[in-house]
């Protein structure tokens, strides 16, 4: 018999118990087949879901010149790349927030032109390595796709709009933030349509035409129609809410940037000027293939293949200069360059630290630009020098790997001088050469980015400084914003000791940048990990001797430079001769760049 406090059960337990029952009494042989229970649409005394709120703000404030400043750290030359790219990705940005901060007093403008980006130049001249850092410096979803693999929607292959949904998913799903992400095309002028081509062109007009709405402003459904996952995913949710949710995102802040070598558009550019009057086609003839890529305009790019609607979508254009061989070297000596660091990496996996003579680096940038291939040929150009000491050396328990002209020219000489035991001295005196060098070309590139470094992290870059960060560079694989930014938080932690002493001693203490500095090598040579013993260290030396400084001459503020925390003891013993508070040392000048030693 019921009673009051028998609740009914539940469909799933309900389910659970007849399975059970079915189990002991027939076996495996009978199983409950449970039909797909589509729910009804909630009672209105239940909860609603919260409708989604509005679209997340973007937070950017980045200045053109900020960004330009930031891909100088990385990239060589490419100045009027640069500059195109840093300004209108900077104006996208700002202007979505913008419109953010005011959308009632900012309307959307109605058939507003995007500030999407063509970039053109030949192979290996950093445009892909470019729209990377600026992604990840501006900190929005990024994905790269070649417009080889694209085939027109209906047609076999991927689909335009694959490209969204994979950022979205390079976002964790998160619709609000793929919205103003960027998508990056290579490969573009692969897609130019053939003039002898007869039918139907699915993958390259056809791609041209798939990608008009999406670079303007259209929906794109994030639902798959040929993804069976996507389609579970969906009977799951109608099955649990017993509605059809629209999952789409947005394109019109979303930014395209197309990028291609256009092999062959230089000649349609010089026909066009030698057409444009009599006695000009002299002056065309001397014009080179760079200087005749700066001189595109539309109707070249029709010409080349592409549809007029599909260049009107592409308002901005970036030209890239190609890389000689001074440029190439300039790559492999920038402290940044992810070659070089690379390789170093490689090397340090088997306990080898490996540097480099510059006399090397020029040997390997011209090899490198004899393959005609830009930059790429720089990673060929190292890995095929190198292969034969990473396979050897890690072997011959090698500590040091001094890499010199000499080593590159006779790599067998060599070898065996490495791996013998006896020239171990020899190795290391070159070694050691070859990482002063390295620290001076590092306190270059600091001391020329001197003021950048100091307002992005907030720390001032004196010239000492500038030399104990060139020198923890070099002790290990990492490139100037990681090593600043462990510099930088190592910083922040000294000067917080400042308020932690005045918090638990009563007494105001004063770092001095040259103290502060000493401490930072010590944190450095001490693994940077322990702050809080270098914490009671300092209050071990100082805390009764500031105190009875304080009661005997009523000071309670106190300047510690550097010698200070080299001999407390004489520093307190001298405040309580002079029986009155110290002053801040004077400090010289900064010098405008930085003085480097020779060897």
């Amino acid at each position: 018999m019921s009673t009051k406090n028998d609740k009914i059960p539940d469909p799933k337990e309900l389910e659970k118990e007849l399975g059970e029952f079915l189990a002991k009494k027939f076996g495996g042989t009978v199983k409950l087949a449970t039909p797909i229970v589509m729910s009804q649409e909630m009672p209105s005394d239940e909860v609603q879901k919260p409708a989604p709120g509005p679209a997340k703000s973007i937070n950017f404030d980045l200045k053109p010149d900020d960004l330009v400043a930031y891909l100088d750290q990385y990239i060589v030359k490419q100045d009027q790349a640069k500059a195109i790219l840093a300004t209108k990705i900077c104006t996208h940005f700002n202007r979505i927030r913008y419109w953010q901060k005011s959308p009632q007093q900012v309307a959307e403008l109605v058939g507003g032109i995007k500030h999407n980006v063509l970039m053109l130049g030949p192979t290996g001249v950093g445009k892909t390595y470019m729209i990377r850092l600026i992604a990840q410096k501006i900190g929005v979803p990024f994905i790269k796709g070649d417009a080889t693999k694209f085939s027109e929607t209906g047609y076999v292959g991927g689909d335009v709009e694959d490209l969204v949904r994979d950022l979205v998913r390079e976002a964790d799903g998160d619709i609000q933030r793929a919205q103003y992400g960027i998508i990056y095309i290579d490969e573009i002028d692969k897609i130019a349509s053939s003039n002898n081509l007869i039918g139907a062109d699915v993958s390259r007009t056809g791609v041209q035409r798939a990608l008009l709405k999406p670079m303007e402003e259209t929906e794109v459904d994030l639902k798959v129609p040929h993804d069976p996952i996507s389609m579970l995913q969906e009977i799951e949710r109608f099955r649990k809410t017993g509605k059809r949710d629209k999952n789409t995102i947005n394109t019109r802040h979303i930014l395209f940037i197309m990028s291609g070598a256009f092999s062959g558009l230089e000649k349609i550019i010089r026909k066009r000027l030698a057409s444009n009057g009599i006695g000009f086609s002299a002056q065309v003839g001397k014009l080179d293939d760079q200087q005749l890529l700066s001189k595109v305009k539309s109707e070249d790019l029709i010409e080349y293949g592409f549809e007029s609607e599909f260049i009107g979508r592409l308002p901005v254009r970036a030209v890239f200069e190609p890389l000689s061989e001074k440029d190439l070297y300039a790559i492999l000596a920038n402290p940044n360059n992810p070659i070089i660091l690379g390789k170093k990496l490689d090397f340090a996996a088997y306990g080898i630290s490996i540097k480099f003579a510059p006399e090397a680096l020029k040997m390997l940038a011209h090899q490198a630009y004899l393959e005609n291939t830009g930059a790429r040929g720089l990673v060929s150009a190292v890995e095929r020098a190198l292969l034969v000491f990473e396979r050897k050396l890690p072997s011959a328990g090698v500590v040091y790997f001094p890499v010199t002209e000499d080593v590159l020219r006779e790599a067998d000489k060599w070898l065996a001088i490495l791996c013998d035991r006896k020239q171990a001295d020899r190795v290391k005196r070159i070694f050691d050469r070859l990482q002063r060098l390295e620290v001076e070309n590092v306190a270059r590139y600091l001391d020329a980015n001197r003021n950048c470094f100091s307002e992005k992290y907030g720390i001032p870059l004196t010239t000492e400084r500038i030399r104990l960060i060139s020198r923890f560079y070099c002790r290990h694989v990492m490139d100037t914003d990681k090593v600043l930014k462990t510099i930088n938080g190592i910083y922040e932690q000294i000067k917080t000791m400042e308020m932690l002493f005045l918090k638990k001693q009563g007494i105001t203490v004063v770092l001095e940048e040259e103290a502060v500095d000493h401490l930072i090598e010590r944190a450095l040579d001490g693994g940077y990990k322990d702050m809080d013993a270098l914490y009671r260290e300092i209050c071990s030396d100082f805390e009764y001797g500031l105190k009875l400084v304080r009661d005997k001459t009523g000071t309670n503020r106190f300047f510690i430079t550097r010698q200070a925390l080299l001999n407390p003891e004489n520093f307190i013993g001298e405040l309580l001769k002079k029986g009155r508070p110290n002053q801040p040392a004077a400090r010289s000048p900064e010098p405008p760049s930085l003085p480097l030693e020779r060897n």
